[in-house]
């Protein structure tokens, strides 16, 4: 099985195929410090090929969620350190690779979830038709604050802190996450950037925060560690951009000269030909690792893998509910179904309970 094989990817080796998908869950305590319940859950899925952990905030004030009894985890500071060390040893004791993924929300969240202040972004374009979960109820996306271009050398210290922040605390890799709508997508989807300075306009200028981003991570990991996510056919957070491919070519062709370990496409619908002519473009002008995520079972995995559509797949949802994945895979056994009420509920239910196949 094409799933089972092993993968250089960058520096880092992979016993196989089958990725973990980064996964918000919302199990970090009150200060965003990851603690047991996530060192367990990703010690239990580290017969994954690469874990790649959830969505982790560079900055106090960079986070999209703030309603429910839990938190999304942080990379901002000592404790998230001592925190996400904890979990990098038990994946590590468990024979496991991880990575950590470096996130800004950018406008995708609301002053009363950040002591008042104004969501930033590329432009002052709110998130249009959905609204988001606050202490106060839901309520509508406010117009975010555009950035100043003086502002944007403290962005990307945010994300080369984050980095070595992430060295610190004992992770394999980082993936920049330039995907979903948030912060680096905002700059790099014309949907939302209208700006008229150097990071507007042209895919390069669009482009250049996100690479800027990059760079500074690659000065802490080393580019053979550092991995990209985009998302550019995905409407979540109410982004589209006006040529995909042209945008895909070129974060494509500016990670081959960097010699970047991977990229990783998020698809609405892996199978839809639009999806498709994106990772024969990336083909085409990148020879780094192309992971593939949405949608994706077993077999077309697989299939994806043998028509060279892809290195890897990351799986989100069949993570969450069967730990030892890659196992059942092999067997092709049934898989546990979600327990959806409890995706993003506290404690250990709906986390860390699902069962393993039995020997």
């Amino acid at each position: 099985m094409q799933l089972s094989s092993p993968l250089s990817l960058g520096e880092v080796t992979l016993p196989n195929r089958i990725l973990m998908a980064p996964l918000t869950r919302m199990r970090a305590d009150e200060n965003h410090v990851p603690g047991p319940l996530l060192a367990e859950h990703y010690r239990q899925r580290a017969s994954a090929g690469l874990l790649i952990a959830e969505a982790t905030m560079v900055a106090a004030d960079a986070h999209a969620f703030g309603a429910g009894p839990g938190k999304a985890p942080g990379i901002f500071g000592p404790a998230h350190v001592a925190g996400w060390r904890q979990v990098t040893e038990a994946v590590h004791a468990a024979g496991g690779r991880i990575a950590l993924q470096l996130w800004h929300a950018g406008r995708a969240t609301h002053p009363d979830m950040n002591d008042g202040l104004q969501p930033v972004s590329s432009s002052n374009k709110p998130i249009r038709g959905d609204t988001i979960h606050t202490p106060k109820g839901k309520q509508a996306y406010p117009a975010p604050r555009p950035l100043r271009t003086d502002e944007l050398p403290g962005i990307v210290e945010q994300f080369r802190q984050g980095a070595v922040n992430a060295r610190a605390a004992g992770f394999d890799l980082v993936e920049v996450h330039g995907a979903h709508g948030y912060l680096l997508d905002q700059f790099l989807r014309d949907g939302v950037n209208d700006r008229t300075d150097r990071y507007g306009g042209s895919v390069e200028n669009r482009a250049r925060l996100l690479f800027e981003v990059i760079d500074a991570a690659i000065g802490v990991f080393g580019a053979g560690r550092i991995g990209v996510r985009i998302s550019p056919l995905h409407p979540y957070n109410d982004m589209h951009d006006s040529n995909a491919p042209a945008l895909v070519e070129h974060v494509a062709k500016r990670l081959e000269q960097r010699r970047a370990a991977y990229l990783h496409i998020r698809h609405t619908r892996h199978t839809a030909p639009a999806d498709e002519e994106l990772a024969r473009l990336v083909r085409r002008h990148f020879r780094g690792g192309l992971i593939r995520n949405g949608g994706y079972t077993r077999d077309s995995g697989e299939a994806d893998l043998r028509a060279g559509l892809a290195d890897a797949i990351a799986y989100g949802t069949a993570f969450i509910s069967n730990p030892d994945l890659p196992e059942r895979f092999a067997r092709n056994a049934p898989l546990n179904p979600v327990d959806e009420a409890r995706l993003y509920t506290s404690g250990r239910q709906g986390y860390n309970d699902y069962p393993a196949l039995v020997a």
